[in-house]
């Protein structure tokens, strides 16, 4: 079966949100990296997807107008097979995405990006609904820390063991960029 490997949202916008912290980068960027090598290394297509704010000013970090709708620092260069523009959580929504991917004859997307438990998670739950074999790396995925309703700390970690819990088994298999890369090289 062919696979894609979806690059969800890995742009400096993000460097500018309040809540943004550099903690986790260096460890996010290196799954995510490993995946694109791999992807790479086996002549598979590789999607990128920005997160576009419709209509906003350069004020907006996720503006085009902004220069911030660009791959984050530290992101392996890669030649996108196909790259999207989306103003919704998932990448599925208004990019004709689920065109191209079937066009091509992808039947499992593999889900890495910015962040885990929104553009992902999102992103994950409608390509299975639609019928794609989906594998989520948690690893090559990045977010932030967070407050629960009740104003309690809800840790960057806590937010991805969350999402590989409800993922895996229902909308995705959930695997580390290792066995992902194991698994896609024996097609």
């Amino acid at each position: 079966m062919k696979s894609a490997l979806i690059v969800i949202d890995v742009q400096e916008s993000f460097t500018r949100r309040p809540y943004f912290s550099a903690a986790d980068v260096p460890a996010y960027l290196a799954a995510q990296n490993r995946l694109i090598e791999g992807f790479e290394a086996q002549g598979l297509p590789i999607v990128r997807v920005f997160h576009v704010s419709p209509g906003g000013d350069a004020g907006d970090a996720f503006a085009l107008a902004s220069g911030l709708v660009k791959p984050l620092e530290g992101l392996r260069p890669f030649t996108a097979a196909h790259e999207v523009h989306k103003t919704r959580h998932s990448a599925l929504v208004g990019t004709g995405l689920d065109v191209w991917l079937t066009q091509q004859g992808i039947g499992q997307i593999v889900i890495s990006g910015i962040r885990t438990e929104q553009c992902c998670e999102t992103t994950t739950r409608h390509a299975s609904d639609l019928g794609w074999q989906v594998v989520f790396v948690p690893e090559a995925t990045l977010t932030f820390d967070m407050a629960l309703p009740d104003g309690s700390p809800f840790r960057a970690a806590d937010i991805r063991a969350r999402t590989a819990s409800v993922l895996q088994g229902r909308f995705a298999r959930v695997t580390g960029v290792n066995d992902t890369l194991a698994h896609v090289r024996a097609g």
